[in-house]
């Protein structure tokens, strides 16, 4: 259930499960979300971590900056060079 309810939250784990769902059916994200939070609970009881949450600003963000690298070593496989511009 607590899987389910990342679905609407503004947090990182939200928007990593809009980000899953958008590539998977929505019972499969939901079991994946599920998985992952079990693990993060693991964590927290077993080695005494914190959970810190970065938002999902920073979640998006990150997720750019990752796209933006797969782009660049893509084009560079097929001999061209991305020049970034600068914002207007």
């Amino acid at each position: 259930m607590a899987a389910s309810t990342l679905r609407m939250s503004k947090t990182y784990l939200g928007a990593q499960f809009r980000r899953l769902k958008s590539r998977l059916d929505t019972p499969v994200t939901i079991k994946a979300m599920a998985a992952k939070l079990a693990r993060l609970v693991y964590r927290m009881l077993r080695y005494g971590m914190k959970y810190v949450d970065r938002g999902a600003e920073f979640y998006e963000a990150q997720h750019r900056q990752l796209q933006i690298k797969h782009l660049k070593s893509k084009a560079a496989k097929l001999g061209f060079q991305i020049i970034q511009l600068a914002a207007a």
